[in-house]
């Protein structure tokens, strides 16, 4: 039976941190599993640690980890992945909107052969234009740039396999990419709808201007998604469409000085030409500099371009199972 990690990132929640311990605790212990709950402090400024401590440190399902100080909701995450020690790990928010209850079924979902299984706050609790009409947006352009077509990237709660939570590498605020991430390595997934709840205490640390945010990012994790292995497709594209271009246009305007007799040396046209010549080699450039710099990340950390889902093997000596399958690490 595989054990559940539970990690929950919490910036400024102290009314809500003891209510949400004593939920998830009482859900978790249902399903008759070990499991751990992990709550990662992003530098909170109020009494959120303390209010932890004082719920559940006689626990020992409770892990908390705080850190130096608020780095983010990734951050947190991030950190929470890397401690969490089960087969089955559980994003949740720690602002008591994500409903526990949710937890049983999505491990059963994943344990029907997916990888990682995405909440879906279908009947959102939110603020249309702060919340909702932001999410909408961001999530139809997510959806189109990455080919992962969910209704709700935004929604931290997920449920996926231990390897896949490790195997993430998250920057930024590439939280809400965790299923294109995800999927560049392999994993199956699935999406379910979840309950929402209204916020009971404290408010919200998000808001419109977070789109932009997203926006940048989500331009990052289509770099690293399409191009990161292969660069020089990208900027080479773009530089040789650049110096065909301008090398047409010089072409053009050399006709017209030797044959119509037409000047040349004072025209626009020629600048033009010449800038997308000299651009188009930049980008080619770029894009060398890139495939230096790919293979340096890749080969200095024998870091593979490939994730492998299992392995089967023959083992010697054994006719009643002749191929025997192992989860690669």
């Amino acid at each position: 039976m595989r054990g559940i990690s539970v990690v929950i990132p919490v910036f400024n929640e102290e009314d809500n941190v003891a209510e949400g311990f004593a939920e998830v605790s009482h859900i978790l212990k249902g399903m008759n599993r070990p499991y751990e709950i992990i709550y990662v402090d992003d530098g909170s400024r109020d009494r959120t640690v303390a209010r932890l401590l004082e719920c559940g440190g006689g626990d020992p399902s409770l892990q908390l980890i705080q850190l130096r100080r608020n780095f983010g909701q990734t951050a947190a995450m991030a950190a929470g992945f890397d401690h969490a020690q089960y087969e089955i790990v559980v994003a949740l928010d720690g602002d008591l909107q994500n409903d526990p209850a949710e937890i049983p079924t999505m491990v059963a979902k994943l344990e029907e052969g997916y990888d990682l299984v995405a909440g879906w706050r279908k009947a959102r609790r939110d603020k249309f234009i702060s919340r909702k009409l932001p999410s909408m947006i961001a999530n139809r352009l997510i959806s189109w740039s990455t080919g992962v077509r969910l209704h709700d990237y935004g929604c931290t709660l997920k449920v996926m396999t231990g390897e896949i939570a490790r195997g993430l590498r998250l920057y930024g605020e590439m939280h809400r990419f965790i299923p294109a991430l995800a999927n560049e390595m392999g994993a199956r997934i699935v999406e379910v709808p979840v309950n929402h709840r209204e916020r009971k205490f404290g408010k919200s640390k998000y808001g419109i201007s977070r789109t932009i945010r997203v926006i940048l990012d989500l331009i990052t994790v289509k770099f690293l998604l399409g191009y990161s292995k292969r660069p020089i497709h990208l900027f080479g594209l773009v530089g040789v469409s650049s110096a065909l271009g301008g090398g047409l246009l010089l072409s053009f305007l050399t006709y017209q000085r030797f044959v119509d007799r037409i000047p040349m040396g004072n025209r626009p046209l020629l600048t033009l030409a010449v800038m997308m010549v000299i651009i188009g080699l930049q980008f080619l450039v770029f894009g060398l500099l890139a495939e230096v710099l790919a293979r340096t990340y890749y080969e200095s950390q024998s870091k593979k371009i490939y994730v492998v889902r299992r392995v089967f093997s023959a083992r010697e000596g054994d006719d009643s199972t002749p191929w025997k399958r192992k989860v690669a690490n």
